[in-house]
């Protein structure tokens, strides 16, 4: 994410219990990723999770960019 982003995260999650939410969710599941990816080989069912948590983690970026853009054109 752009520095512009994380930001206006900062500003936003002391007001804002869902994008508070979508953050620990989208930096608890980056911990998870990096943990898989620092093995050198995975099982079937880490694979599987691994992309599972990817596809969780782009689902979560989306909705948090989409707050974030709403954020903006309310401040236009």
């Amino acid at each position: 994410m752009e520095d512009a982003d994380l930001q206006l995260i900062r500003k936003l999650i002391p007001k804002d219990k869902e994008l508070k939410h979508l953050w620990d969710e989208h930096l608890e599941f980056e911990e998870k990723l990096d943990q898989f990816n620092k093995r050198r080989y995975l099982s079937t069912e880490e694979e599987l999770r691994r992309k599972e948590l990817q596809k969780l983690k782009l689902l979560g970026k989306d909705k948090i960019e989409e707050i974030l853009r709403r954020h903006r054109l309310q401040q236009d």
